[in-house]
């Protein structure tokens, strides 16, 4: 019987094995093998050893612009996402009537296309016909180039992002903070505690593990960022990469050098440089996140 079990299992789990054997391994192994090659699609790869990576940190000044943006657009959007993660959730905690409702409407992002929703920002940041800038010059301010100035751009695109990232941080936080015994909560509470610090020293020391979650998927997905970057500052005037390359992040170049530049190889280095810097900082996240809890 315990054979037979082991065989059932077996069988259940080589399904699982060879989807991914087929759908990752294989690509990242072929990925891996362009790196080391420059390729066009239409003619056979040639053996360029390590050219790609030499012109990647030597031959290429798009790419220190791609890692400067990637930086700032990836700190602009971790802290506020986090920030108001955090105190949405706490809002969506509350046993109050009605709740499920706005928990409802806050999960609607989740759920949403981003690239359907990057359009509508795009309308919505018009700097002429645009709602914000409608709405500010109801109250006599001029309006605001959201997408042509490269600086505004960068901060709308951040804008944009945090919008689409708080909803899954805040589905992690609440779903971290429910389990917090309400029985520390109430013997915090008969103590004199008030809700902040309640909030502050029961509440978030207990969801860490849950929190630090939220910094690793958001780091990675800012710097794997690219569908709201693209339909946002993708068209005139600046093109893919935003105006005066505002925009320039990982994604943008990734995308232009694959699929603009017909140069696989070149593009196959820039994600395995990619996925090293990801590598390191999940690490570094993970390693600090340990020592905290000791």
């Amino acid at each position: 019987m315990t054979r037979k079990r082991a065989a059932a299992s077996r069988m259940f789990i080589v399904p699982n094995l060879l989807a991914v054997l087929v759908f990752m391994l294989i690509p990242l192994a072929f990925s891996l093998y362009l790196s080391f090659h420059q390729w066009d699609l239409f003619h056979s790869p040639t053996f360029v050893g390590a050219a790609n990576y030499r012109k990647l940190f030597t031959g290429d000044p798009l790419f220190s612009v791609a890692l400067l943006n990637t930086v700032i657009f990836t700190i602009a959007t971790l802290v506020p996402t986090v920030v108001i993660a955090l105190a949405v959730a706490a809002a969506l905690n509350a046993k109050v009537k009605g709740i499920g409702f706005f928990r409802s409407v806050m999960f609607l992002p989740l759920v949403s296309s981003v690239a359907a929703m990057a359009v509508v920002w795009h309308y919505m940041l018009d700097a002429d016909t645009g709602v914000f800038n409608t709405v500010l010059g109801w109250f006599g301010i001029g309006p605001v180039p959201w997408l042509i100035d490269p600086h505004w751009a960068l901060a709308s695109l951040c804008m944009v992002s945090v919008w689409k990232s708080v909803p899954f941080a805040t589905v992690v936080l609440l779903a971290a903070m429910q389990g917090v015994p309400e029985e520390l909560l109430e013997a915090a509470r008969i103590d004199g505690a008030g809700g902040f610090r309640r909030f502050t020293s029961i509440t978030v020391p207990l969801i860490k593990p849950a929190l630090g979650f939220v910094l690793v998927i958001s780091i990675i997905n800012s710097f794997q960022a690219f569908d709201q970057a693209y339909v946002l500052t993708g068209g005139p005037p600046g093109g893919a990469g935003g105006p005066e390359s505002g925009t320039y992040i990982f994604g943008i170049m990734l995308f232009q050098n694959a699929f603009q530049f017909d140069d696989l190889g070149y593009a196959s280095a820039l994600a395995w440089v990619l996925f090293a810097i990801l590598l390191l900082l999940t690490y570094l996240q993970l390693r600090m996140g340990r020592r905290g809890e000791q």
